[in-house]
């Protein structure tokens, strides 16, 4: 159900997270507003957050301080809401090696709520949808890194979330099952579905994200279209060259 009144997928303000035992906040009055539609960018190196940040707006970690709704609703007062609303495809594969792609599906679906009338009309759709129909019956664990990568995504979009989190969805893969994702992510977007994207590929945000923050130490460094960003920076060719000006080129490992 839409929210018409709603104009922003996402509003965060004051946004912090302390974890026992931690010297420093992971989160340090983060404040963001996402607009309804678009596939906004959430950049940063390890340990910048961003991880942090999803977990808080998915409802997983609770914040320390500060507000932030999903559609409307608040994720403390209001996570029953904000779930059925989001769909997660984390940055580990969250399936199970022993099922086949279309037996996690079908599990997935039905915790999900995917209603039992339509649930094996959605799962083939969602196969279909990321190239895995031929080999929906081979079990996960003789899947290929990408192909592992597809059918994360497959779960993420069973229930037609009005939003999806994507957490470092194209790592480690091959070029194919990367354009794949790539290009059913817009298809997504064009069809109404907000996109929240954390990556550490520039080139891949530069050309998917139409607004995008970089963070670091939990805090926006900047905001902003991509292009134009790269254009108001002094010395900076591309959005590489923005990211690591603004958080510098230590290693982080």
């Amino acid at each position: 159900m839409m929210h018409a009144t709603t104009t922003s997928a996402l509003s965060i303000k004051g946004l912090v997270k302390v974890y026992p035992r931690s010297d420093r906040p992971a989160l340090d009055g983060l404040t963001l507003d996402v607009a309804r539609g678009s596939i906004f960018g959430l950049l940063g190196p390890n340990g910048a957050g961003k991880t942090t940040a999803i977990s808080v707006l998915c409802t997983l970690l609770r914040p320390t301080e500060g507000s932030v709704t999903v559609l409307g609703h608040d994720v403390i007062r209001q996570a029953g809401a904000v779930r059925r609303s989001i769909g997660l495809v984390p940055q580990d594969i969250a399936l199970y090696p022993s099922l086949t792609a279309r037996e996690n599906l079908r599990y997935f679906a039905r915790i999900l709520r995917v209603s039992r009338r339509n649930l094996e009309a959605r799962v083939a759709d969602c196969l279909e949808y990321v190239g895995l129909s031929d080999c929906a019956d081979r079990r996960i664990g003789t899947y290929s890194g990408g192909m592992k990568r597809r059918a994360n995504l497959a779960v993420g979009i069973l229930h037609e979330p009005e939003i999806l989190f994507l957490d470092e969805p194209t790592v480690g893969i091959d070029a194919q099952s990367r354009n794949l994702i790539m290009e059913q992510l817009r298809k997504l977007n064009r069809a109404g579905m907000t996109l929240v994207y954390t990556t550490h590929y520039m080139e891949e945000a530069h050309q998917l994200c139409d607004d995008i923050a970089i963070v670091d130490m939990g805090k926006v460094m900047a905001r902003g279209e991509p292009s134009e960003l790269v254009r108001d920076a002094d010395d900076c060719e591309n959005l590489k060259d923005l990211f690591l000006a603004l958080t510098g080129k230590h290693l982080r490992d």
